[in-house]
């Protein structure tokens, strides 16, 4: 089985190598990510697709986040690698219209001494109906939030969500239409 790579960056983020990918997070390495939030008009507003990643996981088990994250590969475009999680993730079909909205960075030290430290684009869509058939891997549960729910979440649980998960969100609410 090939080992996953991730992409080094400055923090200006100019590709500066690869790294294996759980070495880089033991190293904590500054590489590429991304962070996919789909929303959708709904009964009580906007809603917000989440999904509590499965117990599994090598870092952040259990914990609420963002519709997918993952890195993109060498040359990957972040709108590609986007859609490509969206399938493996949340078995997500058809094309959803991504943007790439912000970029941040941030690093946090997590369970099992590995450290996400990411130079991280957020991807939004606004959708209708999609069908999802999630990974058991990767997902634990997902549903849709209303955005009261997720404010009042973060304001009285941010513990139940995932480190970058804050970032993410007041991102997306900058830039979803």
């Amino acid at each position: 089985m090939k080992k996953e790579r991730v992409v080094l960056v400055t923090p200006e983020g100019e590709p500066i190598g690869l790294q294996e990918k759980m070495q880089a997070h033991y190293d904590g390495q500054l590489h590429l990510a991304f962070s996919v939030l789909l929303y959708r008009d709904g009964e009580q507003g906007r809603e917000y697709l989440l999904h509590q990643r499965a117990m599994g996981k090598y870092h952040s088990g259990g914990l609420w986040t963002n519709t997918c994250c993952s890195h993109p590969r060498q040359n990957e475009p972040f709108i590609d690698a986007g859609l490509r999680r969206l399938r493996e993730e949340m078995g997500v079909v058809g094309s959803i219209p991504l943007q790439d909205v912000a970029t941040f960075l941030y690093r946090a030290e997590l369970d099992n001494g590995l450290v996400e430290h990411e130079l991280d684009h957020v991807l939004i869509a606004k959708c209708g109906q999609i069908q999802l058939d999630p990974s058991e891997d990767e997902v634990m549960a997902y549903r849709w939030w209303p955005e009261s729910d997720v404010i009042a979440a973060l304001d009285n649980t941010p513990s139940i969500f995932t480190a970058w998960f804050s970032q993410v969100w007041q991102l997306t609410l900058a830039h979803a239409a």
